[in-house]
């Protein structure tokens, strides 16, 4: 069997370099280097059309992290409420939370992508534009809002949050290994959040606590200043968060309702408050249950981003294909976008498989 699937793989090949010297074209991955010559409507990082081919690539990479980050955040987010609503012994909320799981776990996600689209497409021009106060506009060309003006002291925040991020996980580690061994627990939330909040805080007001802001402003057919979501991301992240939060949320239900019945009844006879018994009985249980799965769930969503494609959103396959067509390097334009998801897949994994460590439930 491994000689003919070494035989088959020899003849492909053979049959592609074949094609392609026919054709003219140069094997490899030096055109990674050439001019783009095209424009890019949604970046992140600096980028013009006399830039490589291989800094398109990266800008597609950023903003294929960039959504899928933000949906596996809010998929997460909604599945668990859904989930916990689904067995929450309300009949009104159960049969809501149902009905969504129903409906978004049985349309497509391109289709829901597509619609999301589509009613984005349909929001009024600029100038007849939806005025969310005195802070943001909604139109068909995207959400625009008031933000703070970009300052140097911004990336420092952002240090100041990450700092505060690792140091409330590792804080979370050290306590759970301090009720390991005292049987004492040592609750984490609130240092926790003064970490990640108050570390970016205290920054701000070392730098003189500057706000100035940036509001939109109308100018031509558009919008200056401020910040803006684009249509194109949001149908994106809209389509692919809710296309999975009907999964996770069965399977966080599936997790509540794996825990022993008796641990329940345990936690009621001693008068714990519902919202105690939820978060100190029966998740720290479920977790065990739940994190395998929804590593699959959130892998699949990352690979899901790629429908951005559809709907116009210059993720990694969408700027692949306008390289390839260009280029004329087919196979070396889908190995570089195989391999890159290959890597974000097993990384997040990888993340994921660690967390299920540290919530498995140790026997001593």
């Amino acid at each position: 069997m491994a000689v003919a699937i070494c035989a088959l793989g020899l003849f492909l090949y053979n049959n592609v370099v074949d094609n392609l010297t026919r054709q003219n074209i140069a094997t490899g991955f030096s055109f990674l280097g050439q001019v783009s010559n095209f424009e890019i409507g949604e970046k992140l990082i600096p980028y013009t059309p006399r830039s490589t081919y291989l800094n398109a690539l990266m800008v597609g990479l950023v903003n294929t992290l960039v959504v899928s980050a933000a949906g596996i955040i809010i998929a997460t987010v909604v599945g668990f409420m859904v989930g916990i609503a689904r067995v929450s012994g309300n009949w009104m909320l159960e049969r809501l939370a149902l009905t969504y799981v129903e409906i978004v776990r049985n349309v497509p996600v391109i289709l829901q992508a597509i619609f999301w689209i589509v009613v984005l497409r349909n929001l009024p021009p600029p100038k007849n534009a939806f005025v969310l106060g005195e802070f943001g506009f909604l139109t068909n060309r995207g959400l625009y809002f008031a933000a703070p003006a970009s300052t140097p002291v911004h990336f420092w925040m952002w240090l100041a949050l990450a700092f505060g991020i690792v140091a409330c996980i590792i804080g979370t580690v050290a306590a759970r290994r301090y009720r390991e061994v005292t049987g004492r627990y040592v609750d984490m939330l609130l240092p926790g959040l003064a970490l990640i909040l108050g570390l970016p805080f205290l920054v701000w007001l070392v730098a003189g606590a500057p706000t100035e802001i940036s509001y939109p402003v109308p100018k031509g057919f558009n919008y200056v200043g401020g910040v803006s979501i684009s249509p194109e991301f949001t149908a994106l992240l809209i389509g692919i968060s809710m296309y999975a939060s009907g999964f996770i949320a069965e399977i966080v239900r599936s997790g509540i309702q794996a825990t022993p019945k008796g641990q329940v009844e345990a936690a009621r006879a001693i008068a714990l408050k519902p919202r105690f018994i939820m978060r100190y009985v029966i998740l720290p249980q479920a977790m065990r249950v739940i994190v395998p799965p929804l590593t699959s769930q959130y892998v699949s969503l990352i690979k899901n981003s790629s429908i951005a494609v559809v709907v116009g959103y210059p993720d990694l396959v969408n700027i692949g294909n306008t390289m390839m067509n260009q280029t004329g390097q087919a196979v070396e334009a889908i190995a570089v976008m195989m391999i890159v998801y290959l890597g974000i897949s097993l990384t997040a994994s990888l993340v994921m498989n660690l967390f299920n460590r540290f919530v498995a439930i140790k026997e001593r």
